[in-house]
């Protein structure tokens, strides 16, 4: 597998991951100092974020992807642009389907890609 075809398929489990609330499989392709930071400016830490999750102050229902693009690849680092309709109810908001673009980021460490950061707006 290439690097571009990794860093997508880490993409996409992550979306995977959060409908089906797999914190097991976030915490493993998630860097340990990842944040995420939200439309509202809020930076979040990966641990903060996969509690929210499990305890489902973030609940993700359905993630459909509608578009990707790879901006960078690099030996050890790595971007990508992401775009899905998210249905979720977030902080405790009526259910809606956001149409969310996920700026990426990704690290090689010690051979394998994690994601490092992600900015999330929408488009």
């Amino acid at each position: 597998m290439t690097d571009a075809q990794t860093i997508t398929a880490l993409y996409r489990a992550e979306n995977e991951a959060m409908v089906t609330k797999d914190v097991a499989r976030l915490a493993q392709i998630l860097a340990p100092t990842m944040t995420l930071t939200h439309m509202t400016g809020y930076v979040q830490p990966k641990l903060e974020w996969i509690d929210q999750i499990q305890n489902e102050e973030m609940r993700y229902f359905n993630s459909e992807e509608v578009g990707l693009e790879i901006l960078q690849v690099s030996a050890h680092q790595a971007s990508l642009i992401g775009q899905n309709k998210v249905k979720a109810s977030v902080w405790g908001s009526a259910v809606h389907v956001w149409p969310l673009a996920m700026k990426m980021y990704f690290i090689k460490d010690n051979g394998v890609w994690l994601i490092s950061k992600q900015e999330a707006s929408t488009f």
